[in-house]
């Protein structure tokens, strides 16, 4: 174990010294060979990397797995940390190895070693403990944990350790505890962590918090093995955990304020079942309990989308098997009167006075969102208590814009809408009141006292415009439009 971690050390270190990161096979490939690699399109990214400069020759052996010349590359290092293999005069890649950028793209975070990629039409179905690399669930997750520095993490199915590997320069050194069903993954994310450098990670191996149990923690990620597959169906660790319909998901919210400590952050992925004539925001609230919850469903797919989804995912479109697990797989869903899948991210927050809030967002978001999603589980809590007496203060959200729809030459907008450029972009339809709020409140004066002058200005009645606030504010102060100081 010590001549492995002395190898991979020295990996690590060729790695760096090649700028074998994000930013270097970027400059390295361009846009065009970039932008096609970005959608697992390996043809311009090889031709990109055809003249044998030693960052050409691992981008072409840990990302795109394809074989160099033995006479190439020093592969001793690579060998002996069991990367590679040398057969018939080439090097082969064994395990894929993927730079990761810092979620804010400032810079290097570390990386990720997974099983080698498996490509549609290659005729092969991944291994039932198969270990996914980076992808966009993980990215997106990453993107959404909160930044505050925390004490202790846990990194729930920690797969090839991604998040863990994100999250190492926001917790203490040594408070790191990465957990997995599959030993195959532990094994695989601890390489990960001595190539990112990371000292004394806790690796448990065992189910959902089964490993932990007793324990709390101030964070708490999880991509967790979410797909909701036909029971009895062939189970891949890596996105299945073998429970009915969306229980893993819900099991995991529900065990979440036993695991966090007071104010600590529960951020996962999930997938949750739209069931026939059952809201689903309704079935998915009734999982939280003891905190505070954002749960946000961004996109939704029928049945059959689904499972087209996640058969082309594990590679089995084209099989002899594919007809036959679709069919049973839609079997599946009609028993339980499913008529969707819905996919998103819940974040949870331990309080004594939960504010919760379930909705849908399509539209694009301004990334990270974790450099803000504490502001917003605030703003729900705010608009819960909000009042528009008692010297209270407010601002006007940064990045709001105003826009009036209206007949040209017409004294007053049919409608006047706020927009967020900012954060979450949402827009909303709001009144003479709240759109003259939005551009004179910035924290420095009582909002009693702006509402009054408005009243002044406007004729209107004072109680009748503190009245009209005291409705239409709250829900606001919960969308993201005004803030509390």
């Amino acid at each position: 174990m010590r001549d492995l971690r002395e190898a991979l050390r020295r990996v690590r270190a060729l790695f760096e010294e090649e700028g074998y990161t994000v930013g270097g096979v970027r400059g390295l490939l361009g846009p065009v060979a970039g932008g096609a690699l970005a959608r697992d399109e390996i043809v311009p990214a090889v031709r990109a990397t055809r003249g044998g400069s030693p960052l050409e020759i691992l981008t072409r052996l840990f990302w795109l797995q394809v074989p160099v010349d033995a006479s190439a590359v020093d592969a001793g290092d690579l060998l002996a940390a069991g990367l590679v293999e040398r057969s018939g005069g080439e090097v082969r890649a064994l395990l894929h190895v993927e730079p990761l950028e810092s979620v804010s793209g400032d810079g290097h975070a570390g990386y990720a070693v997974s099983d080698l990629k498996v490509r549609p039409g290659s005729g092969t179905v991944p291994a039932d403990d198969h270990v996914v690399g980076a992808g966009g669930a993980s990215g997106n997750l990453a993107r959404l944990v909160v930044h505050k520095p925390v004490d202790n993490v846990l990194d729930l199915g920690t797969g090839c350790g991604v998040q863990a590997v994100h999250l190492h320069d926001r917790s203490r050194p040594g408070r790191i505890t990465a957990t997995d069903v599959n030993c195959r993954a532990l094994e695989l994310a601890a390489m990960s962590f001595e190539l990112s450098g990371m000292d004394g990670v806790e690796l448990l191996e065992g189910s959902l918090l089964e490993p932990v149990r007793g324990r709390r923690f101030d964070l708490i990620v999880s991509n967790p093995p979410f797909v909701v597959a036909p029971s009895g169906d062939r189970r891949f660790t890596y996105r299945e955990s073998g429970m009915p319909g969306d229980d893993f998901c819900r099991r995991l919210v529900g065990a979440a304020p036993e695991m966090l400590e007071d104010g600590g952050y529960c951020q996962l992925l999930a997938n949750w079942l739209h069931i026939d004539g059952v809201p689903w925001e309704e079935r998915v609230g009734a999982w939280v309990d003891g905190c505070d919850a954002w749960i946000v469903q961004r996109d939704v797919q029928d049945p059959a989308e689904y499972a087209e989804l996640w058969l082309r995912d594990s590679c089995e479109a084209g099989t002899p098997e594919y007809r036959a697990r679709y069919d049973a797989w839609l079997d599946h869903f009609e028993r339980q009167r499913v008529t969707g899948v819905g996919f998103g991210w819940i974040t949870l927050r331990r309080s004594e006075r939960p504010a919760v809030r379930i909705e849908e967002l399509r539209q694009p978001v301004e990334q990270p969102v974790g450099s803000y999603v504490e502001s917003v589980l605030d703003g729900f809590g705010n608009a819960e208590k909000f009042s528009t007496g008692c010297g209270q203060v407010l601002r006007a959200a940064p990045g709001l814009v105003q826009e009036q729809v209206g007949a040209p030459g017409a004294e007053d907008p049919e409608r006047i809408v706020l927009r967020q450029t900012e954060k979450l972009g949402r827009a909303a339809g709001v009144g003479t009141v709240e759109a003259a709020l939005a551009g004179v409140c910035d924290g420095s004066l009582p909002l009693d006292r702006l509402l009054d002058a408005i009243a002044q200005l406007t004729g209107r009645d004072a109680a009748q415009v503190r009245a009209h606030a005291g409705t239409v504010l709250p829900e606001l102060i919960a969308d993201g439009f005004f803030e509390v100081p």
